[in-house]
């Protein structure tokens, strides 16, 4: 059998041994399957409502979480919701991966005033509370999803910077990236090829944690009509549609509000399982 890549052995090693970590990995996995085939396990379009008039029903044999008020098939609208909210979480991780981590990388590197103008900027960005710094922005302009994508990879950036300095301001003074600089290599290739790669696992362990924060905050800004624009499919919008309809239909809100919990969820262990697999002084036995 191939034997696994050395950055990878800690996080297998943990999933052996980690009930969390295993179940946080099922709920990751039972979201990407839900999002990559919702073609094939939604009952209905989700865009549709039901031209026989059921409108507001209950679970039945053809529509298992119910309908909401326009008849639409609350579950073909969860299975597709989990689609617009991975996007978001993926596609807002990687904007603040770009940003956070070349920028930590260059601040942690060059130090002096390169590293007092990057960490004043991201002191600024996280003096205002993530949430209304986002509603605030999208508020400004006018909504739409590339624009949540991209809002909320920003605001992200600056905790995903500072990680990434603090590991380099260690790593820089290692004998490695010393006799790399002594053999004549300029700044860009240490920080790429020698210090980069010795960040990553504290990298992905921060994105994969970032991931369910993004949802989270795609979801609060669908709820007030600041993210994805009706009838588009989105956790947060669906359980903003059912707020008003809760002592007559609940299902229309709690059926996506469920879907964001363990979506999160999940997400959340992994991350945890992750940063305990790569970090020795978390390392526990459970």
């Amino acid at each position: 059998m191939p034997r696994l890549p050395a950055s990878l052995v800690p996080a297998v090693e943990r999933f052996r041994h980690d009930r969390l970590f295993q179940a946080g990995a099922i709920l990751v996995g039972v979201v990407l399957a839900a999002a990559i085939f919702a073609p094939f396990l939604a009952p209905s379009d989700p865009l549709v409502g039901d031209l026989q008039g059921y409108l507001l029903r209950p679970g039945t044999a053809g529509h298992l979480l119910g309908t909401d008020a326009q008849g639409r098939d609350v579950l073909s609208r969860v299975l597709y919701g989990a689609r617009i909210s991975l996007m978001v979480g993926l596609i807002s991780q990687a904007v603040a991966l770009m940003i956070g981590v070349t920028l930590g990388l260059v601040a942690g590197y060059y130090g002096r005033r390169v590293d007092g103008l990057i960490m004043r900027l991201a002191d600024v960005t996280l003096a205002f509370p993530t949430l209304l710094l986002l509603i605030a922005v999208a508020a400004a302009i006018r909504p739409s999803l590339p624009i949540t994508f991209v809002l909320i990879g920003i605001v992200g950036w600056a905790g995903m910077a500072r990680l990434v300095r603090g590991q380099v301001l260690v790593l820089r003074s290692a004998e490695y990236v010393q006799a790399a600089q002594a053999l004549g290599a300029t700044g860009p290739r240490v920080l790429w090829r020698h210090l980069l790669p010795n960040v990553q696992a504290q990298v992905i362990v921060a994105a994969t944690l970032g991931i369910a924060g993004a949802m989270m905050a795609e979801a609060a800004l669908s709820f007030l009509g600041l993210g994805a624009q009706p009838p588009t499919p989105s956790w947060g919008s669906m359980v903003s549609d059912g707020r008003d309809l809760l002592r007559v239909a609940p299902w229309v809100s709690f059926a996506p509000g469920l879907a964001i919990g363990l979506a999160v969820l999940g997400f959340n262990l992994v991350g945890d399982g992750l940063r305990e697999a790569y970090d020795p002084k978390l390392k526990s036995d459970r």
